[in-house]
């Protein structure tokens, strides 16, 4: 990946709907080879893909809370099946594996607190192999969604 590459990199981060020929005059190049670029950057998986940023709130969902979750058991299966039961879950808008103590952190958005609740009670303390789950509210966000370095 030389200096072309990451420029094209930035540009798509900052404004991921450029066309080609608007990227191609962003970085310098003509519209083929700045074309042949973006799509190696798409086939070798530095682009994952291209997606537009929602405001949670504009869809009603107001609350955002960091749910850590501690396993009973570490197998292979119990992990699996954890996790399968994440992806299911569709509030749950970012999960991480973690080293050490808790296991899991999850980002999870509602409409309000009493949404959360049930969400919890019903959901989220039945997800499989769950020992514990500790929660903290999103009081504010402060970084969403940053560029990454480049």
């Amino acid at each position: 990946m030389d200096r072309i590459d990451r420029n094209i990199l930035a540009q798509l981060q900052a404004d991921g709907r450029l066309s080609v020929t608007e990227l191609a005059e962003r970085v310098g190049l003509s519209l083929s080879p700045c074309h042949r670029r973006v799509r190696a950057l798409e086939e070798s998986g530095v682009i994952l893909g291209y997606r537009a940023l929602l405001a949670p709130s504009e869809l009603g969902l107001n609350f955002s809370a960091m749910v850590f979750v501690t396993l009973r058991e570490v197998t292979r299966q119990a992990i699996a099946d954890f996790e399968a039961a994440v992806i299911e879950t569709s509030q749950i808008v970012d999960a991480q594996r973690l080293f050490g103590d808790p296991d899991y952190l999850l980002h999870v958005v509602a409409a309000d607190l009493p949404a959360f609740q049930q969400l919890y009670d019903e959901r989220l303390t039945s997800l499989p192999n769950v020992q514990r789950l500790t929660s903290t509210l999103v009081m504010k966000r402060v970084i969403q969604d940053r560029m990454l370095p480049l």
